[in-house]
């Protein structure tokens, strides 16, 4: 017998879906925000002459690396709680997302500090200014220009990743598509549509970071 189409069964279930594009979304911006921040400031601990500093934090790179996003949120929700520290299930997903997109990011930050000229770093010394300010004012606008185009990929790519959030019971997006799946088995049209909303976001994702890294960059280098 043939399969019957029956996107209509989706339709009275649409709150689910908005309520799990607006969580995703939220994990998303949250992710994203202090992860990045967290790469910036492990890629200039990994770029200062500090040691002990520089091999902790590569350290913690390697081991978000080489490890499945899976698992390091099933650590923080299931494994946490062992020593006392227990989060809800929101909480567990962007501290996950913040730390993954954190190692990524200050690899991606640091090969945007390596590519600026050494020149301009001694000029800037010269000049009587102090690492923090060397770095605040000398080197991380042009770094993060050089690598903005792959920083958003990486954003991106950690916004898709919040579907396996689903599996601590995160109501992002992947949760109400498995919710809505399971009470009207209706597999092909609910993962259908689904996939097509992660399409549509990451779109839009694409295009809300490139339009604030013109903002970012290229007003300010005009200005």
């Amino acid at each position: 017998m043939a399969y019957q189409f029956d996107f209509g069964a989706i339709l009275p279930h649409w709150k689910l879906l908005l309520d799990g594009v607006v969580l995703t979304t939220e994990l998303a911006a949250i992710g994203a925000v202090a992860g990045v921040g967290l790469g910036i400031l492990g890629a200039w601990a990994r770029s200062a002459r500090t040691p002990v500093i520089s091999q902790i934090v590569g350290i913690y790179v390697e081991l978000i690396r080489n490890t499945p996003f899976l698992v390091q949120l099933f650590f923080i929700f299931f494994g946490l709680p062992a020593v006392g520290i227990k989060l809800s299930e929101f909480q567990a997903a962007s501290l996950a997302m913040i730390i993954n997109l954190g190692a990524y990011s200050t690899e991606i930050v640091r090969a945007g500090i390596q590519a600026i000229p050494q020149g301009q770093i001694e000029a800037a010394q010269s000049l009587a200014m102090n690492r923090v300010q060397v770095f605040r004012y000398i080197i991380i606008r042009p770094a993060l220009k050089k690598i903005w185009p792959a920083l958003s990929s990486q954003v991106v790519i950690v916004m898709l990743g919040s579907s396996v959030c689903s599996q601590i019971a995160a109501e992002e997006l992947t949760f109400a598509a498995n919710y809505i799946q399971g009470m009207n088995f209706r597999a092909f049209e609910v993962y259908f549509v689904t996939t097509g909303m992660y399409l549509v976001m990451s779109i839009v994702l694409r295009q809300i970071l490139k339009i604030f890294g013109n903002f970012l960059f290229e007003r300010r280098h005009h200005a």
